[in-house]
């Protein structure tokens, strides 16, 4: 192994190549966790598509709203508008920087699930026009 120049690197490069350790990966910014939550969603709680298609309109967006406001300190209000079951209402026991970053981002993944339903709904509306023609 050759030595690290220091013009290739960073400090904490350098440092973890001489000492042999992982150099870290850096944060994930907030639309890549969004993104990792709804992919979450998908995967490992079997939502889908044709699942959220049954929501009435905004639900799902009020319910990452709720969220957000929880985050928000809006805790009361959050509650009072969640519109599903309590068995759903899922806000974090502690307010911790890692807890609230996921609150976060599960309500961006909520709100960009109601995006996907009205493209689709967009999506559908333009090919039954465009077949009416």
């Amino acid at each position: 192994m050759g030595i690290p120049v220091a013009g290739d690197l960073g400090m904490k490069e350098i440092y973890c190549k001489v000492n042999e350790v992982p150099i870290p990966k850096p944060p994930l910014k907030g639309i890549e966790l969004i993104s990792q939550e709804r992919e979450r969603q998908l995967s490992q709680e079997g939502w889908s598509a044709q699942h959220d298609d049954k929501h009435p309109q905004g639900q799902l967006a009020l319910v990452g709203a709720c969220y957000a406001l929880d985050f928000a300190l809006y805790k009361e209000t959050a509650r009072e508008l969640f519109p599903w079951d309590n068995k759903w209402w899922k806000p974090p026991k502690e307010a911790t920087i890692s807890e609230s970053i996921h609150e976060l981002a599960k309500a961006g993944a909520l709100i960009a699930a109601e995006i996907d339903k009205l493209q689709r709904q967009w999506e559908f509306q333009k090919r039954t026009v465009k077949d009416k023609e």
